[in-house]
């Protein structure tokens, strides 16, 4: 205000008054005014006007994500609704948007910081190389990462006080997607299963990569030796050609461990069409449990977390940096398997 002022030859609170249309100034002030802003790059700060009364405070989500798959997946539904609880305390808006790719996000995430469009963002699906971190600090833009970054899966870091360390600038709300693997492959171990393909999402995605390097390590610590993940892009569709080109192979797998409810009801489609009966033939796991998983027959068993309650503690850490606190990793608990009628022990071959 005070550059605007001293460029237009008026005082602060007539710029005060044209930028927010209210009375006092003149139409041709007021004109002047506008064009001295907008030769400055000025554009409207949400976070000024929630704090004068005149609007609601706004946080960004972006999700970069095929939107025809976003459609069907349950968890981020449910991880927004979660979200907007603890927001809808605080009357803070959600500006969400849906991009093509990480390039596309950071763009946003400048256009946002440029405008004054939100005060912090939410972080979803970190990267094995992930830009956003190191972009959103040197913006000086609060935020948290819904799920552990790279090289950030291990055991948390601790200082001197016990406290636990997190990634410099960001708050991380960090699923254990290793230990829950392991879950996975000890049951499906304990019902005779020696050979497990995991059909699994993005490679892209740490928690991916996670994921993967937890089912080679239970497998060699058990000695199975058929046993590999094949990534996907989180679709119906390509769960279904997947499943059907493991399943048609010289060796098929006894067992199928799915990324989200959405694979896992298509390949249960796809076995019984190929004449194939879950269980008995085949045990089917999916990753994220969900209505589907009810829905579909037999029943699917399904790794079982509280995606709402994910989403309103990210939420509940978003706002407390806002609120000047300071940065920290929260660890939600590890998901429990939930057996229902897709799975049973392995057949002898």
């Amino acid at each position: 205000m005070k550059d605007i002022a001293q460029r237009a030859g008026v005082s602060e609170s007539a710029v005060s008054f044209a930028l927010n249309g209210r009375p006092g100034v003149s139409e041709v002030t007021r004109d002047r005014i506008r064009r001295v802003a907008e030769q400055l790059g000025w554009r409207p700060s949400t976070a000024a006007r929630a704090l004068s009364g005149e609007g609601a405070a706004t946080v960004g989500l972006v999700l970069a994500r095929p939107a025809a798959v976003l459609g069907v997946d349950s968890f981020f539904l449910q991880l927004i609704s979660g979200i907007q609880e603890i927001l809808s305390e605080r009357q803070l808006g959600l500006l969400f948007q849906v991009v093509e790719d990480v390039d596309a996000e950071c763009a946003v995430y400048r256009r946002w910081w440029a405008e004054n469009r939100v005060d912090g963002v939410l972080v979803v699906d970190p990267r094995t190389d992930d830009p956003r971190p190191d972009l959103l600090g040197e913006l000086g833009l609060p935020g948290v990462v819904i799920g552990a970054l790279p090289g950030d899966d291990g055991p948390l870091l601790r200082d001197d006080d016990g406290e636990a360390m997190p990634h410099p600038g960001l708050s991380q709300v960090r699923a254990d997607d290793a230990g829950a693997m392991a879950v996975v492959v000890g049951r499906l171990h304990e019902l005779g299963h020696r050979r497990i393909v995991h059909i699994a999402g993005l490679p892209s995605l740490a928690h991916t990569e996670r994921r993967v390097r937890s089912l080679e390590a239970e497998a060699g610590r058990r000695g199975l030796a058929e046993v590999r993940s094949v990534t996907t892009d989180y679709s119906d569709t390509q769960g279904a050609a997947v499943t059907r080109r493991v399943l048609t192979e010289g060796s098929p797998p006894t067992a199928l461990v799915y990324d989200n409810d959405v694979m896992a009801a298509a390949g249960v489609a796809v076995a019984t069409e190929l004449g194939l009966s879950v269980p008995r033939d085949l045990s089917v796991i999916s990753w994220e449990d969900s209505a589907l998983c009810r829905l579909v027959r037999p029943w699917l068993t399904a790794l079982s977390r509280d995606t709402i309650a994910f989403g309103r503690g990210a939420a509940h850490e978003l706002v407390a940096l806002l609120d000047g606190g300071a940065a920290h990793t929260v660890q939600v608990p590890l998901p429990h398997l939930i057996e229902r009628e897709s799975t049973a022990g392995a057949r002898a071959s």
